[in-house]
């Protein structure tokens, strides 16, 4: 088989190739650019298995970076075990047709336990003080001990949250690098995050952005100049692309106001009680999952949704069907946001009485995807707590603001503009301008093959 590279540049789209990425746009002078239809849900979960799978959200069992796990009544979100995923991936399938092929996966999600042959991913260290120190995880186990010696430890805290930066992907493009020279992987996909960052927060105003499209056209400038050496495909895509928002839309304090959620108040702060209401809301950035688990209100929800601006899509059994997204984990539900605007998890009415979590970046807590956590509510008050930190003393970093204002970019929807679509670039023709997600798979297959 023929070495293959997939890297995938998170949020890039065909308007942002241009004066602020000089390499990209050159390169893509003399290569074939497509755009990949939006699949729903357009999230990096569900687009990535589907990538690797050639299924649907259906057959993968993906429906979204988080859903409602009925058995535990828990709201669960970025589990990174590749047992979620219910279907063969493509190194399934090259392992069984050549013996010597062999699989490295830098950060594409649901990394861990797979039959990846070589895999890094996010995995910090949870101590029993309640801190979270950043660390990674990999396998073999020791390929973790490597990169960090040489690239230093993985910076956690510039992967997400509100100091995420351009060091995240450069160490995961240095990771791959690295991991490549020791192993010379058949196929390699690397998950190069950086822009996601800067668009949910600023959308495409380049005043803002230019500098970090410059960032991780250097990173992607590297990649390519190295795999071109090693006679390897290069297949270079996205996942999604973003597009502008500026109008949050919060189902769950309707739910909440028209007497369908359960909280539950402790301490004088509010959470949500997944199990004991009667429907609830589990947001996805422009995608939503209802869950009902009292069957009486199935008509009030409904109605409910349909009086709810900024709702585009309200999908039945019929209509997830239709969509690819008739699974279990998928809510009776599946809503799309309007254009413009996105769907937030927040279920209180005050923000006094908001839970701790709230203000914290804490992805697993939080019943829903929080874009939030990209911002700082104060500086002097993060440096204080680092000071708590540094001093020994016991902190809770809770300096996340509560404006979901803030917000101007997501994705999720599959009714976006074609120039705000993802994006593959391959050296490979490719016989539509427009190519369905599904067949991406195949397209990689190809590489692999040719």
């Amino acid at each position: 088989m023929k070495k293959t590279v997939v890297i995938d540049v998170v949020g890039l789209s065909a308007n942002l190739i241009g004066k602020y990425t000089p390499f990209l746009e050159k390169y893509i002078q003399d290569k074939s650019l497509a755009a990949i239809a939006p699949m729903l849900p357009a999230v990096t979960t569900a687009v990535q298995s589907t990538y690797l799978t050639g299924k649907q959200p259906s057959a993968h069992g993906i429906v979204g970076n988080g859903w409602y796990d009925h058995a535990d009544a828990e709201v669960k979100f970025w589990k990174q075990s590749n047992k979620l995923v219910l279907a063969d991936k493509i190194w399934d399938r090259a392992k069984k047709e050549n013996p010597g092929f062999t699989c490295s996966n830098m950060f594409w999600w649901y990394n861990m336990y797979s039959n990846a042959d070589y895999s890094v991913t996010p995995r910090p260290n949870y101590l029993a003080d309640g801190r979270k120190m950043p660390d990674c995880y990999s396998e073999p186990a020791e390929l973790r001990d490597i990169l960090q010696e040489k690239l230093g430890q993985f910076p956690l805290f510039q992967f997400w949250g509100p100091g995420a930066n351009i060091k995240s992907s450069k160490w995961i493009a240095d990771a791959a690098l690295i991991t490549d020279e020791l192993y010379d992987p058949t196929l390699t996909l690397i998950y190069l995050p950086h822009l996601d960052y800067c668009l949910q927060k600023f959308s495409h105003n380049f005043d803002q952005i230019g500098k970090e499209l410059r960032e991780i056209d250097e990173v992607l400038k590297n990649l390519v100049q190295y795999y071109e050496q090693q006679d390897t495909h290069i297949l270079i895509l996205s996942e999604y692309g973003i597009t502008p928002v500026s109008k949050p839309v919060h189902l769950n304090r309707v739910f909440r106001e028209n007497g369908l959620l359960q909280i539950r108040v402790e301490r004088g702060l509010e959470l949500l009680d997944a199990g004991a209401s009667k429907a609830f809301v589990v947001a996805d950035h422009q995608v939503a999952h209802v869950y009902i688990n009292d069957p009486s209100v199935r008509v009030q929800v409904k109605s409910l949704l349909e009086k709810t601006p900024g709702i585009a899509l309200i999908l039945d059994d019929a209509g997830k069907k239709a969509h690819g997204m008739d699974h279990p984990r998928a809510g009776d539900f599946v809503l799309v946001a309007e254009p413009g605007s996105w769907f937030t998890y927040y279920f209180w009415l005050d923000d006094a009485k908001a839970p701790d979590y709230a203000r914290c970046v804490d992805i697993h807590k939080k019943p829903g995807y929080d874009p939030v956590e990209m911002f700082m509510s104060s500086k002097p008050r993060a440096a204080y707590k680092l000071l708590r930190k540094k001093a020994g003393f016991r902190y809770v970093m809770d300096v996340i603001p509560l404006d979901a204002t803030l917000i101007r970019g997501s994705h999720g929807s599959i009714n976006t503009p074609v120039e705000f679509h993802p994006v593959l670039i391959t050296d490979k023709a490719i016989n539509s301008e427009n190519v369905e997600a599904t067949a991406v798979y195949e397209l990689i297959w190809k590489a692999l093959n040719t």
